[in-house]
């Protein structure tokens, strides 16, 4: 990704931008405060329909220009299926093509990492900014976000309240910009080393957010970081605090999830011992896609959001729940949310179907968990045992413990409860040695589940 090689254009741009002063940004998708924490998956347009839209390269004209963009249907689309829908933005000197691509990490980091989690529950949208930059003259980057976000969704079934936004450095900038301005658009943003280059129109509404950030960051400080943050623990009601960061030369990172904030609202802040990196790798000052923890940690923000699963006629995002986080920092790539006390209720039936993505020495692992009995589930853990040689270093919507062998992983506060027929998913990052296999046998709060 040439990361380094751009650190000097990265800065000055930013000491342009900030001399012009803050950008006026439009808001022609409109905004509405939301008034509930529950969720409710709204139909777009384009549910029901047989896409004109293909993956790939894309145009469009907006402020009078011709942008280009890039779309990632999954396999397998479903129309009648809403889908959870990123924007990933690139960096100064960067390219749309380069995000979907993974440049020269490959496939493992395309959409910094996140399209080969989604195992194809997810449309990505990489757009191009002008000047492989996201200045944002008078709004224009955010009209071209609307833009592309309104035919997509005219075109293409999407879940209203779970689209998102992230990016590094420049994309993390315009990430940040998103969020200032459409609040109840987008509903949650990570925002990878970032600094206010984009603007901020608005800013004074709640968005969950993530902040990344290293702590000598050589291009945008990390101050510039922790004042976004900032923002953010202000407008989603969080308690104050200063997070703890790891010393120089610890080679690792810590995670703090803020107490206190409104529900739906986290706000999380990953502080790591490093450089201007989208990719950082604990213990070590290199930098790669295919080893760092941030595309997890990521991953697993995002995916905490649930909604209802049945359309609704409204078109605005609303927010959705979320557990309360945690005042304590964790110096763990793979924290997650507090499990529900103990599992109870149900007779145990179940249903599993996991999908495994593998490359040279790492993979992912999606598990789906059916409750098939006759009653509801209130709490479950599902045990499995892990190939030999396979360790996990990260996971989403569940707790792994321990990290090889016979493992456990519980449910977290939001998804608990399974109603007969109900299911839900999870998923984890591993490293393997060779053996790169699922688990032959899944057992749901003790009994034995069909693997489908």
């Amino acid at each position: 990704m040439r990361q380094r090689s751009i650190f000097a254009s990265v800065a000055a741009a930013a000491l342009l931008v900030l001399a012009t002063g803050r950008m006026a940004l439009s808001d022609s998708l409109g905004a509405t405060t939301p008034s509930s924490a529950v969720a409710v998956a709204a139909a777009t347009a384009g549910c029901g329909k047989t896409p004109t839209l293909r993956s790939g390269s894309q145009t469009i004209t907006t402020s009078g220009k011709s942008r280009s963009w890039i779309l990632r249907i999954p396999d397998n689309y479903d129309n009648n299926r809403p889908y959870r829908l990123i924007f990933a933005y690139h960096w100064l000197n960067g390219t749309a093509q380069i995000v979907d691509t993974g440049g020269s990490d490959g496939s493992v980091w395309a959409y910094y990492g996140l399209k080969q989690l989604s195992n194809n529950s997810t449309i990505f949208i990489a757009p191009q900014g002008i000047n492989n930059g996201w200045g944002n003259s008078n709004g224009e980057d955010l009209t071209f976000t609307d833009d592309v976000l309104r035919l997509v969704e005219s075109n293409l079934c999407v879940d209203t309240t779970q689209r998102f936004a992230m990016g590094w450095s420049y994309g993390g900038a315009m990430s940040f910009a998103v969020a200032c301005a459409r609040p109840t658009i987008f509903r949650a943003v990570a925002v990878y080393s970032g600094a206010q280059l984009s603007g901020c129109n608005g800013g004074t509404q709640p968005v969950a957010y993530m902040g990344i950030h290293g702590t000598h960051d050589s291009v945008l400080n990390i101050s510039q970081g922790r004042s976004l943050r900032d923002r953010f623990v202000t407008n989603n009601g969080c308690t104050p605090t200063t997070p703890r960061e790891p010393a120089q030369g610890s080679l690792t990172h810590i995670i703090t999830a803020y107490s206190g904030c409104r529900a739906g609202y986290p706000v999380v802040w990953a502080a790591f011992d490093g450089d201007h990196t989208p990719s950082p790798n604990d213990g070590s000052t290199s930098t790669s896609g295919a080893r760092t923890w941030t595309s997890g940690e990521v991953w697993k923000f995002f995916t905490q959001f649930q909604s209802d699963s049945s359309p609704s006629p409204s078109p605005s995002p609303s927010a959705s729940p979320s557990s309360s986080p945690s005042s304590s920092p964790s110096a763990s790539p793979s924290a997650s949310p507090s499990p529900s006390p103990s599992p109870s209720g149900g007779s145990g039936a179940c249903r599993v179907s996991a999908t495994v993505n593998a490359w040279n020495n790492g993979l992912t692992e999606q598990i789906a968990i059916t409750n098939t009995g006759s009653s509801a589930l209130n709490g479950w853990s599902l045990t499995f045992t892990l190939p030999s040689g396979q360790t996990i270093t990260n996971g989403w919507n569940a707790t792994y413990s321990p990290a090889s062998g016979q493992v456990t992983a519980k449910n977290v506060s939001y998804n608990g409860s399974l109603a007969p027929g109900g299911s839900t998913e999870i998923g984890f990052q591993a490293t393997h040695t060779g053996n790169a296999g699922k688990p032959t046998a899944f057992a749901l709060n003790g009994n034995p589940c069909t693997i489908a």
